[in-house]
């Protein structure tokens, strides 16, 4: 798997603390939340859980405190993983300080996220696609939402398959940070 250098990837905003990652979707009980899920899985088998903190939120607010949908947590368990803990969060404008990397799951999100950080005076290099960071061209992840158990399904093959990048990335940036 050919990468990129790591120093695509922010660097680290207090090097020696853990590296801060969110995801975010639209209302964080499909997409952020599995991605959540998949990339900690991954983080935690490449030996980088204490180095990499994981979670996530979405843009809208019409979700906060919900679970995760019932189908995001039914094709999470059909491929070994436990969304049962997930509430939904909305991200907030002073977060943006907060994290060294920001993944969006879609162009909607990213447009929405640098629009607040622009807003807040806060750099935009610091948020990403999560599709093109983890190298499956840089496509969105579809929203899965009322699409039943394939497009939960192909929600949880594209994030498999940019996990264990978006892994390797972090590993490679953490290694030359360190």
């Amino acid at each position: 798997m050919a990468l990129p250098s790591a120093a695509e990837l922010p660097s680290p905003r207090e090097p020696g603390a853990p590296y801060r990652v969110c995801l975010v979707c639209l209302g964080n009980i499909c997409r952020s939340p599995m991605a959540e899920t998949v990339l900690r899985a991954e983080l935690a088998a490449a030996g980088l859980a204490g180095a990499v903190v994981v979670d996530s939120a979405g843009t809208g607010d019409w979700h906060v405190g919900e679970m995760m949908d019932p189908d995001a947590r039914k094709a999470l368990a059909g491929r070994g993983h436990d969304g049962s803990g997930h509430r939904a969060r909305q991200f907030e404008p002073s977060w943006l300080s907060r994290y060294d990397l920001i993944l969006a799951m879609d162009a909607r999100n990213l447009a929405d996220l640098r629009r607040m950080a622009r807003a807040q005076g806060e750099d935009t290099d610091r948020i990403r696609l999560f599709g093109e960071v983890g190298d499956i061209g840089g496509q969105d992840i579809p929203d899965p939402w009322g699409g039943g158990p394939d497009a939960f399904g192909r929600v949880l093959d594209l994030l498999h398959a940019a996990a264990p990048v978006i892994a390797a990335r972090l590993a490679r940036l953490l290694k030359t940070a360190g």
